[in-house]
Formats: structure tokens, C-alpha cells, sequence
């Protein structure tokens, strides 16, 4: 899994952090997304999932 962010479509919401922080961080200076990981480890994938659906701007992609 490969994940990707379009930090210009994100809304700040952070649910990505709450629901992945281990592959998702909010910026402390404007609030957008900030990816820590763009391939997560197999215990991090079903949260990386999860929070993409949960975007509410739809910011987050994920690919093979």
C-alpha cells in the first residue's frame, strides 16, 4: 500500500491523526495533513484505510 496526500484539498478536520497517528500528524502551523509514512507496515494499513474514508475532504488516496 502507497498512500498519498493533496495537502491543498484538506479541510483540517484530523480525523486522519486521530484515527492513524502513526501515519497521519496534523501541522502545528496551518493544520493540514502531514504524512509520516507513505507505505505503512501491515498493523498500520487497516487505520490508514480507515482514515481515508473517514477524510472529510477526501485528501487522502491510497494505491497498490
Amino acid at each position: 500500500m502507497e498512500i498519498g496526500v493533496d495537502r491543498e484539498r484538506c479541510a483540517g478536520a484530523g480525523m486522519c491523526a486521530l484515527t492513524a497517528p502513526e501515519v497521519f500528524d496534523q501541522d502545528e502551523e496551518d493544520g493540514r495533513v502531514r504524512l509520516l509514512t507513505a507505505r505503512p507496515v501491515d498493523g498500520q494499513r487497516a487505520a490508514a484505510r480507515l482514515a481515508a474514508g473517514v477524510c472529510p475532504a477526501a485528501a487522502i488516496t491510497l494505491g497498490d
